[in-house]
């Protein structure tokens, strides 16, 4: 089957009608989570 027997599937290989997600966003988000976990992580791993 090739993608022109299914016009449906052609947006969807397009990238469709949609806004990416910003990458600046998407990667402080990432940063803040990761960052995040190492405060709770190092928090919860006190010798003592």
């Amino acid at each position: 089957m090739s993608i022109h027997t299914l016009p449906a599937l052609t947006p969807l290989a397009e990238g469709g009608n949609h806004d990416s997600l910003n990458p600046y966003l998407t990667g402080g988000s990432a940063l803040f989570i990761l960052l995040l976990l190492l405060y709770v992580t190092t928090r919860f791993n006190r010798d003592r």
